[in-house]
């Protein structure tokens, strides 16, 4: 190998690589069709949803954030006797390989003290943070107020 290949050999790579589209993807998870509901009439609080798809080793997802609330926490539906409850949740795991759908009446992200109602037609970002300390933003688009899944746009 001639001198000074090596360097070369590094130096096309590294331009190469910066060419080439980087995914929406943190610590090997992607995020598909962030969503939420519009706001019912003056609520506080609202919920986000979205679906994580893990291509890489066991991961979890352990908060997230956003401006448009003034704090985010995980929960889940749980059913106790004839009830369902809501209840907080510490982390959300993502086991290799899979694909996790936060959607309504399960795993979901609470919009706690939104800063104004969120409308249809809008969007907002979040950032979702993993136990990895590593951090993904998406774009949450926002439905109609008794959507089932996310807007059309979202996909």
């Amino acid at each position: 190998m001639k001198k000074g290949a090596p360097a070369a050999l590094l130096a096309a790579w590294v331009a190469l690589a910066s060419a080439l589209p980087s995914p929406v993807c943190a610590a090997d998870v992607s995020a598909e069709a962030a969503w939420a509901r519009a706001s019912a009439g003056p609520a506080r609080n609202g919920a986000a949803y979205v679906t994580l798809l893990n291509r890489g080793a066991d991961a979890a997802l352990v908060g997230a954030e956003t401006p448009a609330s003034a704090r985010v926490e995980l929960h889940n539906h749980v059913r106790d006797g004839d009830v369902v409850r809501m209840r907080r949740v510490d982390s959300v795991a993502l086991p290799a390989g899979e694909r996790v759908a936060l959607a309504p009446g399960g795993l979901h992200m609470m919009l706690l003290g939104l800063a104004a109602p969120l409308e249809e037609g809008a969007s907002f970002p979040l950032t979702l943070r993993f136990d990895d300390s590593d951090s993904l933003t998406v774009t949450v688009s926002v439905g109609a107020v008794a959507a089932s899944a996310a807007p059309e746009h979202a996909r």
